[in-house]
């Protein structure tokens, strides 16, 4: 008897680059190991959409769509490139308009889309409908998806076969054409007996001839037991990722899954470990100069209490270490827990994984519930869709205060399409007002991109990828025998005595920290003057707001930071005239460094 054949997409250079390198690899770095995995028999490859759009432009300099053409040149023309969206978030954080929503299909459908993988992190099927219907009016492939995740402990309500199964219902109701079904679980924290009971519920709904997958990641440690029970149960597909990018937060390795199924009916893909063992060779190769978070590769016995998706976590840590906050990360996951348990059990995956990092974030820097996130705080109101079960009412109460915003129950894409900056207008004055080309790309990029897609098109974007050549950063002379040397984003003073032709080691210390504690920093901090405005936090500058000579009243916010994310407004402390700015835009400034100075 012939085994079964299982659809093998290879998740390496969208979510496996996501889940190990926030997103950050060039594509002229990877684009050969693209072939070898060609040459080694695959044809199913997740290559861009999701966290791989914006990246691109954030941190890479690089323009998503190009990459996209070039995959598809080194892949081939027959291979299913497939791309990951959002619903009515496309490849954003926030929510697009039905114009966005449409120009995103048609656009990925020009450069080399086949499939498009469709979620909503609330599984709100209502995200879905357009998003479905624009996919499909543009001969793209719709796989439509329902999002699972494990709840912290004592949670209940959502999260569980039964509840799936009214999610696939409403999918099947609502009329949203698809040609499969996925069950995408971004953390990995779903046991392996939930995971069989709910494909064989989804096998037992959907019939015999819908092509059913699981997609699933190894952060959580059970997810070859997952794949396994979803074959069982009757899956079609599951997502795997080659070394060096597999595993840990990632899926896991193809090699592995090959190993586990030894013995079984099943024929992955028509792969061959020899083919296999050569692709990801050629990979290794073309990421050798890479760092490697040492979080990026482990299991964590912590993430089914805070649900972290591997993606999101690599993404957020190496933030983190770009703002020298990396400290801050077990707190942070820690206070994950609760903000999911008061949240309204939105599946923790992009941008509703974002959003309760965020939150936590703020949980940990500000205080307990002192600052609400902006995206969090959207969604327990009710912007981004009907959340699984309704948030607690102290949280939502106190969201509606911070954002002055009132809750409602209005279809997210609606609220999108009233809002003016969503529409494409908008953005084409933008591009017009800094002279660049209104091509329906640029609009995307500047629409989906903000600030940093104008950037990106006016030829300022930066490249912050992390390779290790850069992570002992060159020693700063701070004194004849004095230097400031930061190491994995730690500064030291470090002390050497002359010799005839070399030097001695006198003494290594640690920096001195800020004298500012960096566990409830102020909505404005002071090195000693009140006319002196200092960051509160280790952050990036993303906008200054006055200029020298300015008269600014105290309160009035003067710049603005960001990290992870996340706006930071920095207030004056006192009535003043700008006397000096000693930062620029883009500029990273740690915390209790001086920004403006007040005359």
């Amino acid at each position: 008897m012939a085994k079964k054949f299982i659809d093998i997409m290879d998740t390496t250079f969208r979510d496996g680059f996501q889940s190990v390198f926030g997103a950050r690899v060039l594509m002229n770095d990877f684009l050969p190991a693209v072939s070898a995995a060609r040459d080694a028999g695959i044809n199913h490859f997740e290559f861009g959409g999701g966290a791989r759009f914006q990246s691109l432009y954030f941190y890479l300099n690089e323009d998503a769509f190009t990459m996209m053409d070039k995959f598809r040149e080194a892949a081939g023309k027959d291979a299913n490139l497939q791309t990951l969206s959002r619903g009515v978030n496309t490849v954003t954080l926030d929510t697009g308009s039905r114009e966005l929503i449409d120009m995103h299909a048609k656009l990925f459908a020009k450069h080399g889309t086949t499939t498009i993988r469709n979620f909503d992190a609330l599984n709100d099927v209502k995200n879905l409908e357009y998003s479905a219907q624009r996919i499909k009016h543009h001969g793209l492939k719709h796989e439509v998806v329902v999002t699972m995740m494990d709840l912290p402990p004592n949670c209940v309500g959502a999260h569980d076969a039964e509840f799936y199964e009214k999610c696939l219902r409403e999918i099947l109701d609502s009329g949203i054409e698809f040609d499969s079904v996925c069950f995408k679980d971004a953390s990995g924290t779903s046991s392996p007996e939930k995971v069989y009971q709910t494909i064989k519920m989804a096998r037992r709904l959907l019939g015999d001839n819908v092509h059913l997958r699981l997609h699933t990641h190894e952060t959580a440690g059970v997810s070859i037991a997952c794949y396994l029970a979803a074959l069982e149960a009757g899956a079609d597909g599951i997502d795997l990722a080659a070394s060096p990018v597999s595993g840990g937060t990632s899926q896991p390795d193809i090699l592995t899954m090959l190993h586990a199924v030894k013995g079984k009916d099943y024929d992955l893909g028509g792969l061959e470990v020899d083919k296999i063992l050569k692709y990801e060779d050629v990979l290794h190769d073309c990421l050798k100069d890479y760092f490697m978070p040492p979080e990026a590769t482990q299991v964590s016995p912590l993430i089914p209490f805070s649900p972290m998706p591997g993606g999101a976590l690599t993404a957020n840590t190496q933030m983190m270490r770009d703002n020298n906050i990396l400290d801050k990360f077990p707190a942070v996951i820690k206070a994950m827990r609760e903000v999911v348990e008061k949240g309204g059990y939105g599946t923790s995956v992009t941008p509703v994984s974002q959003f309760y990092f965020q939150q936590a974030f703020n949980n940990v820097m500000f205080g307990p519930w002192k600052k609400i996130a902006e995206g969090y705080g959207k969604m327990v109101l009710g912007y981004f869709g009907k959340t699984p079960v309704t948030p607690s009412a102290d949280i939502v109460e106190l969201a509606a205060k911070q954002l002055n915003l009132e809750p409602t129950t209005a279809p997210a894409i609606d609220i999108a399409d009233q809002d003016e900056t969503k529409s494409i207008a908008y953005t084409k004055a933008i591009l017009e007002k800094e002279g660049i080309e209104a091509t329906e790309e640029n609009i995307f990029i500047a629409a989906a991109c903000k600030e940093k897609g104008i950037a990106y098109l006016k030829g300022e974007g930066k490249v912050m990828v992390r390779k290790n050549s850069d992570i002992i950063k060159p020693a700063t002379k701070s004194g004849s025998n004095q230097f400031s040397v930061t190491v994995n984003g730690h500064n030291y003073n470090v002390e050497v005595a002359d010799g005839f032709d070399n030097f001695t080691l006198k003494s290594i210390t640690p920096a001195k920290e800020s004298s500012q504690p960096k566990d409830e920093p102020k909505a404005v901090s002071s090195t000693g003057a009140s006319n002196e405005i200092t960051a509160t936090m280790s952050a990036g500058v993303f906008k200054i707001l006055v200029n020298i000579g300015d008269s600014v009243k105290a309160g009035q916010i003067v710049v603005i930071l960001e990290a992870m994310k996340m706006e930071i407004p920095i207030e004056a402390g006192c009535d003043g005239e700008v006397e000096e700015i000693l930062i620029s835009q883009g500029q990273t400034v740690e915390d209790g460094q001086l920004l403006v100075k007040l005359k």
